[in-house]
């Protein structure tokens, strides 16, 4: 059990059997009445953000979660199977358990798994990646009335604008978080 009075960001509960990470919390006390912390949680299944009011001191389950290191090896159809770089234990997870972090994902990428009570919640792709770039115009100097980018697509089939510059066959690094391009490497 944690106290409502003992949150950081980052730490995971557990309400009513639904796992949620405190986004962002606000302890608050008024002139008149107890205090209280206003949370923001994400829930750790589905990705939606709510807002609760715990009352000061209120105890809630912690939930435990572990990361474990995993190796993408492939996918198919709808499976991605991933390998504990540990034991060689293979899992496979759904688009779905992987969510958005599906387009970074590259054959060999070492990536973390999120466990609670060994059953896998979802993945954390790093935060930023190098990819090859397979498809993009060809751009011209002087040619800055769209702002000085093009779209491209990416080896894993992710789109992101990239500067003029950028030729096909380029390997450049992205900030997965913000989903932008960072540098030629």
């Amino acid at each position: 059990m944690i106290s409502s009075n003992d949150f950081k960001n980052g730490i995971t509960i557990d309400l009513d059997g639904i796992l949620y990470t405190i986004i962002e919390f606000q302890h608050v006390k008024p002139g008149k009445g107890s205090a209280f912390v206003r949370t923001k949680l994400k829930n750790l299944k589905t990705g939606y953000v709510i807002e609760k009011t715990f009352r000061a001191g209120e105890k809630v389950n912690r939930a435990y979660i572990e990361r474990k290191e995993m190796q993408f090896l492939y996918h198919s159809a709808d499976e991605y199977t991933f390998m504990d770089t540990q034991n060689y234990e293979q899992i496979n997870l759904s688009a779905s358990q992987i969510g958005e972090g599906i387009k970074w994902l590259k054959d060999g990428m070492k990536i973390y798994i999120l466990f609670h009570k060994n059953l896998a919640l979802g993945v954390e792709v790093p935060n930023f990646v190098e990819l090859k770039v397979i498809q993009t115009e060809p751009g011209f100097k002087g040619d800055t009335a769209t702002g000085g980018s093009k779209p491209a697509i990416l080896e894993t089939d992710a789109q992101i604008q990239v500067p003029l510059f950028v030729e096909i066959g380029d390997i450049i690094q992205i900030d997965t978080r913000s989903e932008i391009y960072l540098r030629r490497v």
